[in-house]
């Protein structure tokens, strides 16, 4: 069971634009988010598990139908995973497509006695696969990233143990995708920086915002 409140907005998100990267599509959006998540597995931050995608056709708009497809018969990078995907349409919609998919999977977080703790969700990644542009975005929804905990109060210990990673992890995709991120936008949880999260200012007693009212 989870020991780690999760806040419904992101706590912090990273964007790439990839136009330029490689051409738009499900294929590249898969060969891609394999390459994304070697590089996010050696840090120990998400190890691929299943995609998630909505399904919505042209000029109806939103089916309302999700499908939830496992990577262990075809992992990331499977030259027959696109095929599984539009295999999965829903038969009462023949012509739907869907836009973006989201990789998910478990990732390591450190505790305060520095033990690791394995965590459903840890980082979030989704990418495009729209045929009009590619792109990417990471996000966290987890208080361990920064210097207070959702409540305002310090926890410096934690946030040394993880926010690091977390940066090593960032500056990686940098270079694997050759372009820094686009920090996402500020939530009620949190802001982003191009390598992590942004810490805000304490107050008068040295604790931070507390956010615990709508989590």
């Amino acid at each position: 069971m989870s020991t780690l409140l999760r806040s419904p907005k992101e706590r912090g998100s990273w964007y790439w634009d990839l136009d330029d990267f490689a051409a738009p599509g499900l294929e590249s959006s898969l060969s891609i988010a394999a390459r994304m998540c070697d590089v996010l597995a050696r840090h120990e931050l998400l190890t691929p598990v299943e995609l998630e995608y909505r399904w919505f056709v042209l000029g109806s708009g939103p089916t309302g139908i999700k499908t939830t497809l496992e990577l262990a018969k075809s992992p990331l990078g499977d030259a027959s995973l696109p095929e599984r995907v539009r295999g999965s349409r829903p038969a009462a919609h023949p012509s739907a497509d869907i836009a973006r998919v989201k990789v998910l999977g478990a990732g390591k977080w450190i505790d305060r006695g520095g033990q690791p703790k394995t965590e459903y969700r840890l980082v979030d990644l989704s990418l495009s696969t729209a045929p009009v542009g590619l792109s990417a975005e990471l996000s966290v929804h987890h208080d361990i990233w920064g210097l207070y905990d959702f409540a305002g109060q310090p926890h410096p210990e934690i946030c040394q143990n993880n926010a690091p990673r977390l940066t090593a992890a960032l500056r990686d995709l940098t270079t694997l995708l050759g372009m820094p991120p686009e920090p996402g936008e500020r939530t009620y949880f949190g802001a982003s920086i191009v390598d992590g999260v942004a810490n805000p200012d304490p107050d008068e007693n040295g604790l931070g915002p507390d956010l615990t009212g709508r989590l």
